[in-house]
């Protein structure tokens, strides 16, 4: 998968996107649109998924320690 480890996203649309085991280690998704993304084996330790939207996204097998999902959809 991708590395985008550390990576600012900050409201990106990334509406069904093929993730497969994207390293998002650390990475800030502040406001992203990640609905229907295949999220599945993706390494999401740290993000800041604060008001994202996760509807219908696949995070199957995915790691969210330490994750914040204030206020995600």
């Amino acid at each position: 998968g991708a590395n985008l480890s550390r990576a600012s996203l900050l409201d990106v649309n990334l509406t069904g996107a093929d993730l497969t085991g994207a390293n998002l280690a650390g990475a800030d998704l502040t406001g992203a649109n990640l609905g229907g993304a295949d999220l599945s084996g993706a390494k999401l330790a740290g993000v800041r998924l604060n008001r994202v939207n996760l509807t219908g996204a696949n995070l199957s097998r995915a790691s969210l320690l330490d994750v914040n999902l204030t206020g995600a959809d």
